[in-house]
């Protein structure tokens, strides 16, 4: 098999289970060193176990590889630093980040606390930026001083978030601000060497294994298995992945796509009298196609609509 990812160096972030698991060890397979971070939390981000990665990182030893364990916390701006100066001071170089780690806590917007919002974004959103800031610093300064760049930022967003999911306006609104963030670090970073690209994985994992109905068979277990994401991941990561950057794509065991981001739809002239924009928003909104649902399909699955202006609901 050839070894898509000889010599380099990556960290994975989240790496301790499931999709996170999968990327390290698909890239060490690949001849990659990789620096395992995981807190070794529980899914709502509490508590923390560096067993985890150390698990993944004995894994990846047994196979022949070089890993090593790191517990910070990614979502903390110096924790952050710490992890990309491991993967430097280890091995000497960095060429991959894989921002992967996550927590949910769900629940309907009515009854959501400040608190669940905050953790849920921190991870995902600051989480993201963190260390993908520091790894960005350290390829800018390579360019500058006229070292070859090959850096690669690989983010995890959601088709919670690029096309949403009721219950999940915290983790969607982290996950589709990934997204964006891919999209605009990847315009910056193009200069030194650096790509930015997100994956939207749908995975049967512990996060996401009460979100929905078991599977009903072993075939049906095994396409939801978070081994289908890593191929993506593991060649984004490499030097074969050069002239691809500012894009997300959706993996599974059942497909594997490209999203297609936000674009204009029908238009109108502006109007300055809002009491006429009625049936102009009508016309747009008639020619225009339904957002898609949670398949990445215009118009389905079908999603709630609110209710008229002249009904009235109960609280809770």
């Amino acid at each position: 098999m050839a070894r898509l990812c000889e010599g380099r160096v990556a960290i994975v972030t989240g790496a301790g289970r499931g999709i996170g698991r999968e990327h390290a060890l698909s890239l060490a397979r690949h001849g990659a060193r990789v620096v395992v971070n995981d807190l070794g939390a529980a899914v709502d981000g509490s508590g923390g176990d560096l067993s985890q990665a150390q698990q993944v990182v004995d894994e990846i030893r047994a196979m022949g590889g070089e890993a090593i364990a790191n517990g910070d916390n990614v979502a903390d701006f110096e924790g952050a630093e710490r992890l990309v100066r491991a993967a430097v001071e280890t091995f000497g170089d960095l060429h991959v980040v894989i921002n992967n780690a996550g927590i949910l806590r769900d629940r309907m917007l009515s009854n959501m606390t400040e608190a669940e919002w905050d953790a849920v974004v921190n991870v995902h959103l600051k989480g993201t930026f963190a260390p993908s800031r520091h790894a960005i610093s350290y390829w800018r300064d390579r360019a500058k001083m006229g070292k070859p760049v090959s850096g690669r930022i690989i983010n995890t967003t959601s088709v919670s978030g690029i096309y949403g999911n009721p219950g999940q306006t915290n983790y969607g609104a982290a996950k589709a601000g990934i997204a964006a963030f891919t999209v605009i670090a990847a315009m910056e970073v193009a200069r030194y060497g650096v790509t930015v690209n997100a994956v939207a994985p749908v995975a049967l994992t512990r996060m996401t294994e009460n979100l929905g109905p078991a599977p009903e068979s072993d075939e049906e277990r095994e396409s939801r298995s978070p081994m289908w994401i890593a191929p993506i991941a593991t060649w984004l990561a490499s030097d074969e992945a050069a002239g691809v950057t500012g894009r997300v794509f959706e993996a599974s065991g059942q497909f594997l796509a490209v999203a297609e981001g936000w674009t204009r739809g029908p238009t109108s002239k502006p109007v300055e009298d809002p009491t006429l924009l009625g049936p102009v928003v009508a016309r747009m909104l008639a020619d225009a196609r339904p957002n898609s649902g949670m398949n990445g399909v215009p118009g389905g699955p079908p999603q709630p609509q609110p209710k008229s202006s002249t009904q009235t609901t109960g609280g809770n």
